[in-house]
């Protein structure tokens, strides 16, 4: 009875050493930088940096295209005054004699 309990015995820890030596193989495939889960957290974190300096560059552009466009819209609004007051300033002329459409393509001038 002895006999039996040592050779289950021994059969069990040989098959747990056996079963420990697979699965530390495939923990090392696992971590494997090239193929296993390392090698995706690396290619990840490749990935995130460069998600990282592009965000950033489309920062830099986005501040700098609403620079320019603050630039230009206040341009605008500068000229718009001025076309104002160039059209008030048009209603305080007096009124000049129309003369004829035909008088301009004929080429005399009166």
């Amino acid at each position: 009875m002895d006999l039996i309990a040592d050779i289950l015995l021994t059969l069990g820890a040989f098959g747990a050493g056996i079963y420990c030596h697979v699965l530390a193989r495939r923990l090392q495939k696992l971590t494997d930088l090239r193929k296993g889960v390392g090698g995706a957290v690396a290619v990840l974190s490749g990935q995130v940096d460069e998600m990282t300096t592009a965000l950033q560059n489309a920062r830099v552009s986005a501040k700098d295209s609403v620079d320019r466009l603050s630039d230009v819209s206040q341009r605008a609004e500068a000229a718009a005054s001025r076309l104002e007051l160039l059209l008030a300033s048009m209603h305080d002329l007096p009124e000049q004699p129309k003369k004829p459409m035909s008088a301009f393509f004929s080429g005399h001038h009166q």
